[in-house]
């Protein structure tokens, strides 16, 4: 072989081996794309308002309340006020009194569900001694359903009307007046 075949022989092997790391680099790409694509998209569906509510279950953990375990779905024909908070948040405290204040006149027809963040039982159970609490307050221990609604900042709410589907969301607190007006909104009618 000479020189010349050998420098030949050379450049061809070159050329092969930068065409094989091209498309083993291209290939790589595409799947990391791809991956990225798929998981952006799968978990993070957002629930607006007209979709139908995602259903859960969580345990109740006031002793006010009568019900053990809530599970949306069995609210179905109530309208219901679902609230994320938490005690560590001063906005959420302040809109705990005028949910308060409403659940006696509307409890027959609308549901709250208090859904806390908190990291203990303990804090909750204070904070309903202290706020003489009577609607259903549940622990969200795992973020579970804080994730499926894809909360973002506290409190966060969600008007459910009777047929389960999402009529507002609303960041941020409410006052006593648009508390009742998103009331009105999910009141079911009655029919004659």
């Amino acid at each position: 072989m000479t020189l010349e075949e050998a420098k030949k022989n050379k450049r061809g092997k070159k050329k092969k081996r930068y065409i094989f790391r091209s498309i083993i680099l291209a290939v790589l790409l595409v799947a990391v794309i791809f991956a990225l694509v798929t998981n952006l998209n799968q978990d993070k569906e957002i629930y607006q308002v007209g979709d139908k509510a995602p259903d859960f279950e969580l345990v109740q953990i006031s002793e006010n309340n009568e019900e053990e375990v809530i599970r949306l779905s069995e609210l179905e024909g109530k309208g219901v006020m679902l609230n994320f908070w938490a005690t560590y948040c001063a906005p959420c405290e302040a809109e705990m009194p005028y949910m308060e204040s409403l659940y006696p006149e509307y409890a027959d027809d609308i549901e709250i569900v208090a859904v806390s963040l908190d990291a203990s039982d303990l804090v909750i159970h204070r904070f309903i001694d202290d706020y003489d609490l009577t609607f259903p307050i549940v622990h969200d221990t795992n973020s579970d359903v804080l994730d499926l609604y894809n909360v973002g900042p506290i409190p966060s709410t969600f008007f459910i009307n009777a047929e389960g589907e999402i009529v507002d969301k609303v960041a941020g607190a409410l006052t006593l007046e648009r508390l009742e007006d998103h009331f009105k909104e999910i009141l079911p009618e009655k029919s004659s």
